[in-house]
């Protein structure tokens, strides 16, 4: 009996110790990449850092000497289609990423002439045919090596499947189907590096996918948690204690209870868009997508749990709250955009902020610890499909004048399905207390129709005509204070501002233009101090690190994704690409295809 008592408590102080050694390793790698992100040499994420803040301390480029920028040295990618995204830096090499085929190259910056490693996956084309909007992808991801695995670049393919590289060689470490693209569902995102987990997400809503994202193990790729956006609370991931701090958020059940039926099985809520996270919290954030289909009459209920903001533990996947901010969303006003973490004074108190500009044309900045919501503002004045947002429930006052049902012709909606803000990662001053958006000025008029599902066939329902906004441009640069709501300056695009900004302490705003230029301005007033023209239009955001004590400024070109299928495609009816067209049929007059990056300095 002493024996066995004996054995068991080795056993169970072997459990302990191992737990904790386990924690301790991944919040280690946690750390280690951390700081990693706060090296001016590197640029590790495509957020840039785990807030999302897309901000930069250099201060070498400045609003003083910025118009004397010149190129340093160009790589062609030798694809075409959408370069979304931007580049990695980490420890003196670069890793480019391509749309489909999705080829990776790393580039070592002291010969950047020269091609450490590429790597060309070989994966079914058929994923081209359900890919909803170009064949984009968002970018790589980087994780520091471990007790048990090296240094990895992480791959997302667009025929569902997750690669893992080797940094150092690009030898392939594992390789994980995430997706099955015979169901429509593709992947675009870019991968999430969490502690020892890669999070990763979902496209396809337009193809009636239901939407999850999935934690993996850096080692070797197993599964560790996936949480769905719709159906059982079991399947959504939901903890005991779901939206406690706002009740009228909705709790339980309503996965289920919100939809028709089993419509929530082909539901949508897919998320392609980007995560942040907060280390002291261990909270993930990330916003699910649009329910399936578009045409509202076919899913009455408020198709819980799409259009959401999450906030989840990241060790288990266990949501802790979900702000669900267009319920029954009749627009494709997909909530998967950019999550800005901030800390700001609100009511005198130093709180943890999320801010999250949504297609929705309305900007939520969240209380990131409970999901409280501190404000909720349009991001332009004409937005009309809602008056406002009741910020003691949650819920927005809508126009019914803007709703899509059958019997209603809806024309003059603003924003379009594209949303007053996409994809684009933006960027946080946090000696400013100020956001830059680059946002999209696009309105449209709706005509639905009923449709049939077809597993792995578009599953829409609606006819979109889609042109420039009230104010006459297709897109527009703000800088924005998130808790006030307020604009401290606007200026107008000929096109829409895709791709997202970079911010720095000179006072500098960085971004690129759907017609193929990079562009600087003062981040204090919005003047234009300098622009270059790409050789291709931009839908990736730019990136900033230090090189033998010398600051560049880095940016994809590469015109395509949603604005830019009329162009890629050769489509001329305005109604094709799910309106694109007609909204962006002037861009073929100002650029053309063609993939690269582009490297500046002084």
């Amino acid at each position: 009996m002493q024996i066995s008592r004996f054995a068991k408590q080795v056993s169970t102080t072997a459990l302990v110790t191992a737990a904790a050694l386990a924690v301790s390793s991944s919040a280690q790698a946690n750390k280690e990449l951390e700081q990693l992100a706060k090296q001016n040499t590197n640029w590790v994420m495509q957020t840039k850092d785990y807030g999302s803040t897309h901000f930069s301390e250099m201060i070498d480029i400045n609003a003083n000497n910025v118009k004397n920028l010149k190129v340093a040295w160009s790589f062609s990618t030798g694809v075409l289609n959408g370069h979304e995204g931007g580049p990695l830096v980490i420890d003196g090499i670069m890793y480019v990423h391509t749309p489909y085929p999705n080829n990776v190259f790393a580039i070592s910056l002291d010969e950047p002439d020269k091609i450490l490693w590429q790597f060309k996956p070989k994966q079914n084309p058929a994923a081209r045919a359900v890919a909803c909007c170009d064949v984009v992808n968002r970018g790589l991801a980087y994780a520091p090596a471990g007790k048990d695995y090296p240094a990895t670049i992480f791959l997302n393919q667009l025929d569902g499947h997750v690669v893992a590289l080797n940094a150092k060689t690009g030898e392939l470490l594992w390789k994980m189907e995430n997706s099955d693209i015979a169901m429509g569902s593709t992947l675009t995102v870019a991968p999430f590096v969490v502690k020892d987990k890669v999070i990763v997400g979902t496209s396809g809503a337009e193809l009636g996918v239901r939407g999850y994202a999935t934690a993996y193990n850096i080692k070797d790729g197993k599964q560790a948690w996936r949480v769905y956006a719709t159906g059982p609370d079991e399947d959504i991931k939901l903890s005991k204690d779901f939206n406690s701090a706002n009740p009228h958020y909705g709790q339980f059940g309503l996965g289920l209870k919100t939809w028709e039926g089993d419509a929530w099985k082909i539901g949508g809520g897919t998320n392609w868009g980007w995560y942040a996270y907060d280390s002291d919290l261990e909270m993930l954030y990330y916003g699910s997508g649009n329910p399936a289909p578009w045409n509202e009459t076919m899913r009455p209920g408020d198709n819980k749990w799409t259009m959401t903001i999450w906030g989840r533990d990241v060790n288990t996947g266990e949501a802790k709250f979900g702000y669900q901010k267009t319920p029954h969303d009749e627009w494709d006003y997909a909530g998967v955009n950019y999550m800005g973490l901030s800390e700001q004074m609100v009511d005198g108190k130093m709180t943890k902020l999320l801010t999250h500009p949504d297609r929705n044309g309305l900007v939520y900045t969240l209380n990131r610890e409970n999901g409280s919501l501190v404000n909720a503002f349009k991001i332009d004045d004409t937005v009309n499909w809602v008056k406002k947002v009741d910020l003691k429930t949650g819920l927005p006052i809508r126009d019914p004048e803007y709703s899509t049902h059958m019997d209603h012709q809806a024309t003059g909606i603003c924003p379009s399905a594209m949303g007053y803000h996409n994809q684009g990662i933006e960027s946080y001053d946090p000696n400013k207390k100020l956001f830059f958006m680059g946002t999209n000025h696009i309105c449209m008029d709706w005509e639905p129709f009923m449709l049939p599902y077809r597993a792995g066939q578009f599953f829409v329902g609606a006819t979109l005509n889609m042109y420039p906004g009230p104010k006459g441009t297709l897109g527009q640069v703000k800088a924005m204070n998130a808790v006030t709501g307020k604009m401290e300056w606007e200026v107008q695009e000929k096109f829409a501002v895709w791709g997202g900004t970079t911010a720095t302490a000179g006072d500098l705003v960085f971004y690129g233009t759907l017609d193929g230029y990079i562009k600087a301005r003062h981040s204090k007033t919005g003047e234009e101090l300098w622009k270059f023209k790409l050789p291709s239009g931009v839908i990736g955001h730019p990136i900033t690190y230090k090189h033998n004590n010398k600051q560049y400024v880095a940016i994809y070109y590469g015109v395509g994704g949603w604005p830019g299928v009329g162009l890629v495609f050769d489509l001329a009816d305005p109604t094709a690409g799910l309106g694109a067209v007609g909204a962006f049929k002037e861009l073929a007059h100002y650029t053309q295809m063609g993939g690269g990056v582009m490297v500046f300095a002084l």
